[in-house]
């Protein structure tokens, strides 16, 4: 469902491939779409992103210092949490300025569809739709939100129980920030003594249970 969003508040964002259909094939989709969603919080534009998926590949992370404090400085949405599963994607969002999120997720959508369609030598949307976005209205309810999008992975083969080692979360940075201030998690971990305080609330956490109809998206 998609409303008005406001600035200053805080929205579950989510999307799933065009008929259900894989929105990534190979590891260097996961990063390019990474890097675009860690990158695109302002409108700075870049150029030779493949070379920072190439450079993530090899080192797992991406080689980007002087416009992280120039990406933050203009940022118009902040990144609270993500997830990107084989068919869709998760993401928390706090908007910062009007228009914010629809721009973000239409750089980001674009920008993606473009280069998977180039790649894949295939035509048409990738993604269902521009995006979808839930107001969160609740402390309760963003705190649940955030695990059940830290325990999304937990459904792929292999991953149950190391939910906190998937690279394609921001899971594991809520224990160890990999991307410093392009991620904005204070609101979830501010409410918790340390990191392992968090982890020990996604373990126990009955996420599906607490949040209302229409939060969740089953791909």
């Amino acid at each position: 469902m998609q409303r008005t969003i406001a600035i200053g508040e805080y929205y579950h964002i989510y999307n799933r491939g065009n008929d259900k259909k894989l929105i990534f094939l190979d590891e260097r989709d996961r990063a390019r779409f990474l890097f675009l969603v860690l990158h695109f919080q302002s409108n700075l534009k870049f150029t030779n992103i493949g070379r920072q998926v190439s450079y993530f590949v090899k080192r797992r992370r991406f080689n980007i210092s002087g416009e992280i404090e120039e990406i933050v400085k203009k940022r118009t949405v902040e990144l609270v949490s993500f997830t990107f599963m084989p068919n869709h994607f998760h993401f928390i969002v706090h908007q910062l300025k009007d228009n914010g999120i629809a721009d973000y997720l239409s750089r980001i959508q674009n920008a993606q569809t473009k280069y998977f369609n180039t790649k894949y030598r295939r035509t048409g949307h990738l993604f269902q739709g521009p995006y979808k976005s839930v107001h969160i209205k609740s402390n309760n309810q963003l705190l649940h939100l955030s695990a059940y999008i830290h325990k999304n992975q937990r459904e792929l083969t292999g991953w149950k129980n190391k939910e906190h080692f998937y690279p394609w979360s921001s899971y594991q940075d809520y224990l160890q920030n990999r991307w410093g201030k392009l991620l904005k998690p204070d609101i979830v971990l501010k409410q918790f003594n340390i990191p392992e305080d968090y982890k020990n609330f996604i373990k126990n956490s009955s996420a599906k249970e607490y949040l209302p109809d229409g939060l969740l998206i089953d791909c």
